[in-house]
């Protein structure tokens, strides 16, 4: 069986992968018991006012505050939601993670901490150290942006530029009990990476900043890197302040492509995944992508069911150009250059909260006439990418996926239809 749209299918698994990691359909089963003390719920991410939301429909109305990214706030009738500048912080998120460390101080041992956690917590959390102005700390989240570093070693250096990273929000909270409820957007879904870990400790040091930032050739103004020097607050992980604290990741990258699969083998599919946690730079993973979706075609016999490979993940770009861009747009637009047509093969490339990159765009979906469409248009689809801007060249050519905020972030979702 051969889906009879094959863009609208590929839309419809990406939908499948977002509807699963809603907060509404699946946080509620993992809360803790009520609290004999206190109740205040924090949290941070793309995905924290919706979180929040899930916990004020089985709870009620509850005493916290919760940060999450412009435009992706909802409507509690207890949480204070405050919205703020993402991947760039800004004041609004320096002034609100004050608020939230003066909520937790001053609690007891019978006083809970509920902390939800979710992709861009990091960039929203943004209270930075002494000796590192808000402008500083943007100056260098905006250089990690466009360095092409993993996420992982970002939030090494972001942690240790944070007065609530890396085990610090837990820290302040202390001794009242800390429950951590996180929607993983980390390749490898460890915990101490998501958001840079507020409830968890950390072992990096800031010497290992510094190696990051050298090997990566990122500048930064001097001032950063002598309070580098100087040393952070990160905590360790055998630190009594983390006793009284339980982490869980409850959504992740998984699940998401677990349901999607699903999905495509119920519509007669041949499902190859090629993992949840995949990294790299977009364009060359899309390279890969396309060689194996070519080598697939040519083996195929008429009468085989059509293949469909997904993965997951978080991909990176190196900035070359000026152009509007992200990485799924990207690995998108380095697909369809490589496949140079090829017959039978669609594909789709998201970030599961709606935003690729920079742009208010989910991602991208391409077909063999993606090309010829570029050409009728005159774009040239390889200068595009030299610029970093396969936004643009969608938008022109009609291959944009918008889907607004989808309030939950489990990362990149790609499906490769061989048909």
């Amino acid at each position: 069986m051969t889906p009879q749209c094959p863009e609208v299918f590929l839309r419809s698994l990406f939908d499948r992968a977002v509807e699963v990691a809603d907060p509404m359909r699946s946080l509620a089963d993992h809360l803790p018991a009520r609290p004999a003390g206190r109740l205040v719920v924090v949290g941070a991410g793309k995905a924290s006012a919706r979180m929040a939301e899930a916990v004020e429909a089985a709870w009620g109305p509850c005493k916290g505050l919760v940060i999450t990214r412009y435009g992706y706030g909802r409507s509690c009738r207890g949480v204070k939601i405050i919205e703020a500048a993402h991947p760039v912080p800004d004041i609004a998120g320096v002034d609100a993670t004050r608020q939230m460390l003066h909520l937790v101080s001053n609690l007891g041992p019978d006083d809970l901490v509920l902390t939800l956690v979710s992709g861009g917590a990091s960039a929203l959390l943004s209270a930075p150290i002494e000796g590192v102005s808000l402008a500083e700390k943007r100056a260098v989240n905006k250089a990690l942006l466009s360095s092409g570093a993993p996420i992982s070693a970002m939030n090494v250096v972001r942690k240790h530029l944070s007065r609530v990273k890396g085990g610090q929000l837990s820290a302040a909270a202390f001794p009242a009990q800390v429950h951590a409820l996180m929607i993983s957007d980390i390749p490898g879904d460890d915990p101490a990476c998501i958001g840079s870990g507020p409830t968890v400790g950390d072992a990096s040091t800031p010497k290992d900043a510094l190696a990051i930032l050298a090997k990566w050739c990122v500048e930064v103004p001097a001032s950063v890197t002598t309070a580098l020097r100087k040393g952070s607050g990160v905590i360790a992980p055998d630190d009594k302040r983390l006793s009284t604290t339980t982490n869980r990741i409850y959504a992740a990258p998984a699940q998401s492509l677990a349901a999607a699969s699903k999905l495509a083998r119920a519509a007669g599919c041949d499902i190859r995944m090629l993992g949840d946690a995949l990294e790299g730079e977009a364009h060359e993973v899309a390279r890969v992508h396309a060689g194996l979706a070519l080598e697939i075609a040519r083996e195929r016999k008429p009468g085989d069911a059509p293949v469909l490979l997904l993965s997951g993940g978080e991909l990176t770009v190196t900035r070359r150009g000026d152009g509007i861009g992200g990485p799924n747009a990207e690995y998108c637009l380095a697909l369809a250059i490589a496949l140079n047509g090829a017959p039978g093969t669609h594909t789709i490339a998201c970030d599961t909260d709606g935003v690729d990159g920079a742009a208010e765009v989910a991602g991208a979906i391409i077909g063999p006439q993606t090309l010829a469409k570029a050409r009728k248009l005159n774009l040239d689809p390889a200068a595009a990418l030299a610029a970093n801007d396969a936004h643009s060249f969608f938008g022109a050519v009609g291959g944009q996926v918008v889907t607004g905020p989808t309030l939950t972030n489990v990362n990149d979702f790609r499906a490769v239809l061989i048909a």
